[in-house]
Parts: structure tokens; sequence; C-alpha cells
């Protein structure tokens, strides 16, 4: 039995609803009435970006299986904005933030990277059957889209998603995971941020850095703004689809060659995937390009042009999402409850040793667990000067992501039953 049309079947319609309904969750999201500033109070807006796609795809509004958008924004779009993304990585300024700020970012990296494994692990010593599943369809490789999704944001979930094969059905089932679970623990942040002064306090914890950033990235707002001219924004579509080809081309030559390799019949690995390669020559692209001139284009909103790209791919992402998942797949959920918690678990415990202001420690997580659509949030949720320290250290996510995660993956494959 073959499911019903879409009442909307062209893309190009399609495509103009997700636009519209990422722009009407941006404007409601820094409007000033009552009504929307208490309801963003409770829901973070990210989650409305991928919910919106979800809702429309499961009363049929429209098909995210149908639908062409998802291939066309994880080949185009999202290789353009992790060049963005990365062009405007300061990797002395991250190193200025000080020893505390780095730690806990790389334990919130450190905590999926093992957290996987873990949940499998101790899942399996419960159930197995909860966390099996044979060929696409295996628990392992959906957690891996997460894996992705966690350690530098939805970009590297699409890469994940390519390079290790994962089936739309679960990819649909994880996406829903993913974005329900990381969303409970940003509220969880959230509150915190709310009681930085008095949780630092009673940790002890010297916030005068906290200070001192504030001031520094007010300055530095103030010294790279200007209004983008015609001439600045062809530039940056140069230099986000220039590397985006060169990735292509690459990819092109790369991943067959290393296929080649293999006999046939053999479990390929993800790293023959070409589009496993788009991403890597992208990231480095755009790591290479920060050490030269074109970083200057960040003034003229380089990286927002980069995230814009990136909410087009998660309302495409959201568009797969099934979200009658959380009571049919409700096993996935507690894999992924067990998996954040093993992050939050060591990020805190690290935090009190270290004692670290309650900003680094949040700040830290969602550079990897939401990336650059939702570590500026949290670190606006600080100061609104600081949006930027959650853009740099997320950035350092996305640098990160497409071998942390990949790394990941083969963990959770080792120990997957």
């Amino acid at each position: 039995m073959t499911d019903p049309a879409p009442l909307i079947s062209n893309d190009a319609v399609v495509f103009g609803l997700l636009v519209v309904s990422l722009a009407a969750v941006f404007v409601t999201a820094h409007s000033e009435h009552r009504v929307w500033k208490t309801f963003y109070r409770f829901v973070p807006s990210l989650l409305v970006c991928y919910f919106l796609p979800s809702v429309f795809n499961s009363v049929g509004l429209i098909s995210g299986d149908a639908s062409k958008l998802y291939f066309v924004a994880s080949r185009y779009l999202l290789p353009a904005s992790l060049v963005l993304l990365t062009l405007t990585i300061d990797l002395p300024g991250i190193f200025r933030l000080g020893p505390k700020a780095l730690i806990l970012f790389l334990t919130g990296t450190l905590g999926v990277v093992i957290g996987g494994p873990l949940a499998i692990l101790l899942i399996s010593a419960v159930d197995p059957s909860l966390v099996g599943g044979e060929g696409p369809d295996a628990v392992w490789r959906g957690m891996t889209t997460v894996a992705g999704s966690w350690i530098g944001g939805g970009a590297n979930q699409a890469a994940m998603k390519e390079a290790f094969d994962v089936s739309d059905r679960l990819f649909s089932v994880m996406v829903t995971v993913d974005v329900i679970v990381a969303n409970v623990w940003m509220a969880v942040l959230l509150a915190m941020a709310g009681r930085s002064d008095a949780i630092d306090a009673r940790l002890r914890a010297d916030n005068s850095a906290i200070t001192a950033l504030t001031e520094k990235m007010q300055a530095f707002q103030e010294q790279v703004a200007r209004v983008a001219t015609l001439t600045d924004l062809m530039a940056i579509a140069a230099v986000g689809f220039g590397v985006t080809a060169l990735g292509h081309l690459g990819a092109d030559w790369l991943a067959p060659m290393i296929k080649a390799s293999y006999g046939p019949g053999e479990d390929l690995p993800f790293y023959t995937s070409a589009f496993f390669w788009l991403v890597v020559i992208a990231t480095t692209g755009g790591l290479l390009l920060s050490f030269t001139r074109a970083r200057e284009l960040e003034g003229a909103g380089a990286s927002k042009v980069g995230s814009a790209f990136l909410y087009i791919l998660v309302a495409t992402i959201g568009m797969k999402m099934d979200i009658t998942a959380i009571f049919s797949e409700w096993r996935l959920f507690v894999v992924g409850g067990v998996w954040i918690s093993i992050h939050a678990g060591l990020l805190l415990v690290v935090a009190r040793l270290i004692r670290a202001p309650t900003f680094f420690l949040a700040v830290g997580s969602q550079a990897n667990i939401g990336g650059a659509a939702s570590a500026p949030i949290m670190a606006a949720a600080f100061h609104p000067a600081l949006a930027p320290v959650g853009v740099m250290l997320a950035v350092l996510g996305y640098a990160l992501g497409t071998y942390a995660a990949g790394l990941t993956g083969y963990l959770m494959q080792a120990v997957a039953p």
C-alpha cells in the first residue's frame, strides 16, 4: 500500500512554504508581544523550525519522502554553509577565551563520542533488541546521524546520514529523537542561565572572564560591522559555492578511487562515500580560508548567510521527522535520553572540578549538541553581546564534527549487538 499523495507536490511551492515558515518563526521569536515572548520563553525557536515542517508532513500537506528539497539542501546549501561558518573561525580568539571554555567544549564533545557507545552497551545489557537492527536500519547507524548533529549540528547530521547509508525510515525517527531530546536538555540549560549567578556562587566559579569577554565582543562587533554591498554578497556566494564546487570535484575523484580498493561484497566504510569527502573538503576549505583576507567577509555577514542556508537545511530535515515516532519508537528515545544524560553528567562533573562558570558549561554543551543554530541563542541568554562566542565555539564544533562523529559511528558499530 502506497502513501497518499501530498496536497502540495510542487517543490517550488514547498520551498516557499518552508522559507515563509522560517521567517515567521524568526519574526515572532523577536517580537515584543507578550504572547510570543511567553511562548518562546518555554519553547526554543529552533525546535519550532523543525516542528512546523514535520506537522506539514504529518498532516499530508507536503511529503518529505517525495520532495527533492532535502537532496538540494544537503548537496549545495550544506557544504556552502560549512564553508561560510568555518570561514569565520578565529582559532587564536577561541584560545583566548581561556582554558575552561575549551575544556568544557571538548568535554561536551567527549561526552557525545563515548556516550553513544556507552548508551548502546547499557541498553543492550537490559534488552539487546532495543539497539539491534540490520543493514541501513541498524540502530547504531541511525545513531551516527545523532552524533553528527550533537557534534556540530544539522550539517554534520546530514553528512553522517549519507556516509553511513542510513535508511530514510530510520533517519526520520532519529531526527525526531535528536530534536526532542536535545531541546529538552536545551530547556534545562536555559533555566540554568536564568540562575547562573546563584549557580556560579555555589560552585565558587570566577565569572570575571565573562565580564571581560562581554566587553571584548562588544568592541569586536563595532569594529567589523558594516553594511553589506552587492559586491560583498557576490563574494560571499562565490566563496561558499566555489569551495562547494571544488568539494564535489574532489569527492567525485576520491570516492571511486578509494572504493575501487575494496573487493566486491565487502562492507564499505563511510570514507568511501562521495558525500563524506564533499563535507570534509568544504570544512577544510573554510578552515584554510580563515587564515586569509577572505575572513573579512564576516563583517558583511558571511556567517549570517551560512546560517540562513543552515536553517533551510533544518527545515528540509524537519520535513522528514515522524512525530508519531514518540509513541511507536519509544525505545530509541530511551537510548537518546541515556546518551544525553552521559553528556550532561560528564559536563557537570568537570565544571564542578575546575569551577567553571555556568556560561562555559551551557555554551560548551550547545556548541556541540545544537551547533551554530542554538549555541548563539544560548550565549545570548547570558548577554546579547556574547552570541558570537556561541558561533565561534559552534564553528569549532563543525570543524570537529565530521571527524568525531565518524569516530563515534565506528565505536558504536564495534559495540552494537
